[in-house]
């Protein structure tokens, strides 16, 4: 299974779902993609196998990943600071991949019906879904 994590800025959210997949054994290759170094590397430093910086390593990446995961703002032009570009957000959006989204209000996104969790709790549940999909294959 080839499950790729995509974060920007700090890295914080990526850093947090590889650490806790790493923590309940999760044992398939983790390939950490950041918009920019200081994410790469704490999501190398978190325990990722794998690690690329830039657009273009996110392209190629959802062309054949089967879970893609990271923040909401990953699917907008434009947000996370303008670190994702419209071709990344297309990417992300077309890939046939299982998409697990964290929500966070930074993106000015809000999924009506959602209960309001905390990030942790949020990431908890995403981290929970990835380990389900992979004894469900």
């Amino acid at each position: 299974m080839k499950i790729v994590v995509i974060d920007g800025q700090g890295g914080s959210i990526g850093k947090t779902i590889i650490e806790k997949l790493k923590k309940n054994s999760f044992s398939d290759p983790i390939i950490a993609i950041g918009t920019n170094s200081i994410a790469t590397l704490a999501m190398l430093k978190a325990g990722a196998d794998f690690a690329a910086t830039g657009e273009n390593p996110i392209l190629v990446a959802c062309e054949d990943a089967d879970i893609l995961i990271g923040p909401m703002g990953i699917l907008a032009a434009n947000s996370l600071l303008g670190e994702i570009t419209p071709a990344i957000a297309v990417a992300v959006g077309k890939s046939k991949a299982e998409k697990i989204l964290i929500p966070s209000n930074k993106c000015k996104i809000t999924v009506a019906g959602m209960h309001d969790l905390t990030l942790g709790e949020a990431i908890n549940q995403a981290v929970q879904t990835v380990l389900n999909y992979k004894n469900e294959k």
